[in-house]
């Protein structure tokens, strides 16, 4: 059987950042999947499944009404190893095209106050396992570390 093109990452030199994972073709449309890589793989913690959760709630709610945006988003969501998301557009995409994208939906994370949108029983099916101050904290870290001072290197997946 075949490796995975995301297997064959090389996750011992991968740090944090925002990369093109794959492109993929539905018709003649594109569709990009973006690894927004938030943690270093194998040296630093994962994410709390609480936090990563709480993530996902706001930051999927944020692209699906930004205006810009919401049209072209297919899906956003945590990876399996909790180090960071997956963010699937339309469009043939490269990691520039979405920096300001990202900037402004971290930035929403951060500053956001209140409940978290469908954090209840009837929205979710884990509802209760949503850390607010845990997801502004990984989304400070990822625009303070990775956002404001973005290289090639955080955008190219490194050799293997």
């Amino acid at each position: 059987m075949e490796k995975i093109a995301s297997f064959t990452v090389n996750h011992l030199d991968l740090l944090t950042g925002v990369y093109v994972s794959r492109k993929d073709y539905v018709g003649k449309e594109v569709l990009t999947t973006f690894d927004l890589r938030m943690t270093r793989p194998n040296v630093e913690p994962v994410m709390d499944t609480a936090a990563i959760h709480a993530l996902e709630h706001l930051c999927a709610t944020f692209l699906r009404n930004d205006l810009e945006w919401k049209e072209r988003v297919i899906y956003f969501g945590p990876m399996g190893c909790r180090t960071g998301c997956y963010l699937i557009l339309a469009g043939d995409l490269k990691a520039q095209d979405i920096l300001e994208l990202l900037k402004k939906m971290f930035q929403f994370v951060i500053e956001f106050t209140g409940e978290i949108p469908g954090a209840s029983a009837k929205d979710c099916g884990n509802y209760l396992d949503m850390n607010l101050s845990m997801a502004q904290y990984y989304a400070r870290k990822y625009i303070q570390e990775v956002l404001e001072q973005i290289g090639e290197e955080r955008m190219n997946y490194p050799k293997n």
